[in-house]
């Protein structure tokens, strides 16, 4: 069974300097049937204004993934960290006890285009961690590539959740395949392009669920820049 989460139906609001799409529900926005895929809780389409951003505020036993499509996202964190992250590179922060961040577009002229994930996490009261790791290389593969996993191996982010995430960003038509267990829920987005997932016919924006089925067949075109979630 695949349910197709159209782009349209999306929650959305724009502050002026930040324009946001939201695929579940998030401050404002409340869809019953859209609270949540399994464990994965929000997945915010943003863009921010140059020289804006969301100040300093706290998070709490959430696992929150940024992902940048276009332009950087200057980060700064109460555990000290202070980064730029760019395309091709996978934030993760994990809130657990308690945390507290900014997060800014330091362009003086171009906004910043990106997703915010947040994944609850396996257990909660864990220690506040953070990490960011770059997959250019990888990505230049024009392959999915997976780049977060619970354990964190060969050199991927690591998650507190039983929870796999992949991106593909590719110039070139491709075609992957993934076999489904019978345990496992899989979430698609679709940033970029255009992509076919089994036969579903998906454009930039949106979503599906994918479960019970034994395999998903994917068939992407040109110049398409999606993620997709195995998850509990």
């Amino acid at each position: 069974m695949i349910i197709l989460r159209k782009s349209l139906d999306r929650g959305h609001a724009n502050h002026g300097w930040l324009d946001s799409y939201h695929t579940f529900s998030f401050a404002d926005y409340y869809d019953p049937n859209y609270m949540n895929c399994s464990i994965l809780r929000v997945i915010n389409e943003d863009k921010i204004d140059a020289g804006t951003g969301f100040g300093t505020h706290g998070h709490q036993e959430m696992e929150i993934i940024t992902y940048i499509i276009e332009g950087a996202l200057e980060h700064k964190d109460s555990m000290g960290n202070q980064t730029i992250i760019k395309p091709g590179e996978v934030q993760r922060m994990s809130a657990g006890t308690g945390i507290k961040h900014s997060e800014y577009n330091p362009s003086i002229d171009l906004h910043v285009h990106l997703l915010q994930i947040w994944l609850l996490p396996e257990k909660k009261a864990i220690t506040p961690s953070y990490e960011q790791k770059s997959f250019t290389e990888a990505l230049l593969t024009n392959k999915l590539v997976l780049v977060a996993s619970k354990d964190g191996l060969e050199n991927l982010v690591s998650i507190n959740q039983d929870v796999k995430m992949y991106a593909c960003k590719s110039k070139i038509s491709g075609v992957e395949k993934l076999t489904i267990t019978s345990n496992r829920t899989f979430w698609i987005q679709l940033i970029k392009g255009s992509l076919s997932a089994n036969d579903l016919h998906m454009k930039p924006g949106d979503g599906a669920t994918v479960k019970n089925e034994e395999f998903l067949q994917l068939i992407w075109q040109p110049e398409s820049e999606f993620i997709i979630f195995d998850l509990p």
